[in-house]
């Protein structure tokens, strides 16, 4: 079975036995096709590994809000594994109100990937925070990295005939990318 490997504070590689990555976002924003294909080329790997695809009870929330937040858990390993797992060592989270729903999951010194092009004033308002999640300590317990992910989506597809918000659409497919490049 293949192991993981990660890397640490001080630019090493780590071989980890096993993760637990939350995917998390709007409704609509591909979270469970992400997660079901970072599943399939985990398994391909020869890793073990549990899922749990989380469905919003709302049929058609506000995008947004937290009513609408979408996420799906993969916790993988190079041994045999029973469980979704209980706490994701990485959020990956497209959006504030995805953030707001899934950060109390993630244990102090785990990774929080955050889309922070999403980070707007009116995102922020609408997920229910009084102030930006980035600026006012609630993340300082927790390893954070924070990409303009709907940017780099459309530099990726600028040569392609898409426009901006069919090539945002496609930013779901960019985590799952990093994701695979990171374990």
């Amino acid at each position: 079975m293949a192991t993981n490997v990660a890397s640490s504070d001080d630019g090493e590689r780590k071989a980890l036995d096993s993760v637990v990555i939350r995917f998390a976002g709007d409704s609509g924003d591909g979270m469970q096709l992400t997660g079901t294909q970072f599943t399939q080329s985990t398994a391909l790997m020869g890793n073990d590994l549990a899922t749990f695809p989380d469905f919003p009870a709302e049929i058609r929330a506000p995008a947004g809000t937290t009513f609408g937040v979408s996420a799906f858990q993969i916790n993988f390993a190079s041994y045999d594994i029973q469980t979704p797992g209980d706490d994701p060592d990485v959020l990956v989270a497209m959006n504030p109100a995805a953030l707001k729903v899934h950060l109390k999951d993630v244990p102090k010194g785990g990774t929080v990937i955050l889309n922070v092009d999403a980070f707007t004033d009116r995102n922020i308002a609408r997920a229910g925070y009084e102030e930006n999640p980035l600026e006012d300590g609630t993340l300082d317990n927790h390893v954070v990295i924070a990409i303009e992910i709907n940017k780099l989506t459309n530099a990726a597809v600028a040569e392609c005939d898409v426009s901006s918000k069919e090539a945002t659409r496609c930013k779901n497919f960019w985590a799952l990318g990093l994701m695979c490049w990171m374990y």
